[in-house]
């Protein structure tokens, strides 16, 4: 696949998908010159709500380029939205299986015909009470690594506005008034700077490089949505596997 095949099938879902969407929600979007004119690249998002697959994939739609999600299996099995998602190219991962590898070879394939994949580098909305990103894992920093691609970060603020699960998994939703939701599109970070000097083994980052360049991603994730937010963004990030920010 390349970064614009199967747009045509998309653009019937984003017909009827954005329209709705936009009944709520006002966008604004700065940064979109920030997306590679070619070549593959990730972008690395932070996790508010459930809205965010839209909030997230509509600037880079608008800017011509196909966007590929990391979903999970399961979500191919269930009738309709199965084979919707399959027939736009979204990639699947297979967790805690013989598959698991999977995943890996097909957003890999993505990236290197010049596609595009969207990864939550915190793999799940964020539990941090004030809503900022929490402690990534190293997904995204092992595809940009092992495909010699650049990341892209991407901070999103305001859809939390519309559709909230706080932490203990209470939901609100808010259709009206319409919210603004605000999206930054930051520089892209090439492998050279996730990794100064670059990798030991070109292609087969290690675990203290996958570390280092996952804190470089998450850095810049949340330096960008304090931007958004125009507060001071934390020092430290949630690490929701310990229940407290990182030491």
């Amino acid at each position: 696949m390349s970064r614009t095949s199967q747009r045509s099938t998309f653009r019937v879902l984003a017909g009827m998908v954005i329209p709705v969407y936009r009944l709520f929600a006002r966008s604004h979007w700065r940064g979109r010159e920030n997306f590679p004119d070619s070549g593959g690249f990730v972008v690395a998002a932070n996790h508010l709500t459930e809205l965010d697959p839209i909030t997230v994939a509509y600037p880079v739609y608008a800017s011509g380029i196909m966007p590929r999600f990391l979903a999970k299996e399961s979500l191919f099995r269930v009738p309709v939205v199965g084979t919707i998602i399959a027939k736009i190219g979204q990639v699947p991962v297979y967790r805690g299986t013989s598959r698991a590898k999977d995943s890996l070879v097909a957003a890999l394939a993505e990236l290197d015909s010049g596609g595009a994949v969207i990864v939550y580098p915190e793999g799940t909305i964020t539990l941090d009470t004030e809503m900022w990103p929490m402690r990534g894992r190293t997904g995204a920093a092992r595809l940009a690594l092992k495909a010699g691609v650049p990341v892209v970060p991407m901070a999103h603020w305001g859809d939390q506005e519309i559709l909230y699960r706080d932490p203990s998994g209470h939901r609100t939703v808010s259709l009206w008034p319409r919210k603004r939701v605000d999206v930054l599109v930051g520089e892209p970070m090439h492998p050279e700077d996730l990794v100064p000097g670059g990798l030991q083994r070109p292609g087969h980052p290690s675990s203290d490089e996958l570390t280092k360049a996952t804190e470089s991603i998450m850095g810049a994730i949340t330096d960008l949505l304090g931007e958004l937010r125009q507060e001071e963004a934390p020092r430290e990030l949630f690490d929701p596997r310990a229940g407290k920010a990182a030491p």
